[in-house]
């Protein structure tokens, strides 16, 4: 069992060990050309026209959340898909009312107006 983990040990001394080695010979034989805008964030080929530290409107968070909600949904229907044959009746009638929540929870979303881009 020891001799084992002495195996891991050199393998893993040996991974870092290569690591450690191709990072200092980039170091050592690496361009170094500091040209003015190298270090400049990039925004997409375009100049920087504001501060990066804007606030965000809490309409983006809302929007990311609920569409990690809605989209983990999905997560749990594979499963169902793939074994709706075995689990028959009771299978559907469970899927049947998570949809009946989802869809509850984005009529209440939509009422509210959280779908709304304003």
């Amino acid at each position: 069992m020891a001799d084992q983990w002495l195996n891991v040990a050199i393998y893993t001394a040996a991974i870092v060990g290569v690591g450690f080695l191709i990072i200092l010979i980039s170091h050592v034989f690496g361009p170094r050309k500091n040209k003015p805008g190298k270090l400049d964030p990039y925004e997409c080929g375009v100049q920087i026209l504001s501060s990066t530290r804007e606030r965000f409107s809490v309409h983006f968070y809302l929007v990311a959340i609920l569409f990690i909600l809605f989209d983990i949904e999905t997560v749990f229907m594979v499963p169902y898909a793939v074994l709706y044959k075995k689990l028959g009746g009771a299978g559907l009638v469970e899927v049947g009312i998570f949809v009946a929540v989802l869809v509850y929870g984005l009529g209440y979303l939509w009422k509210r107006g959280a779908l709304e881009w304003d």
